[in-house]
């Protein structure tokens, strides 16, 4: 492993913590996951990490369909706040 790749435990925990950036790069509309990776300045490799996580708990859901390129858009998922 090159001293430039993060342990994929790492960038895994960091999940929680790129949320709030992620979610605010999709306030504008649905993203890939290189075009994310470009808006919050991070690596595509651990973007994938945190989309697929994101996905998986219910904040973003996947656009049907992929751009020419062959990547699927995510998009934020609006969420109620319990009363």
């Amino acid at each position: 492993m090159s001293a430039t790749t993060r342990d994929v435990r790492e960038i895994i925990r960091d999940e929680q913590v790129m949320r709030a950036p992620i979610l605010a790069a999709l306030a504008d509309g649905p993203l890939t996951i290189p075009d994310l990776a470009t808006a919050i300045g991070h690596p595509t490799r651990e973007v994938v990490f945190w989309v697929m996580g994101m996905r998986k708990y219910g904040h973003l859901t996947e656009l049907k369909g992929a751009d020419d390129e062959g990547y699927f858009r995510y998009q934020a998922v609006e969420r109620r706040e319990p009363a």
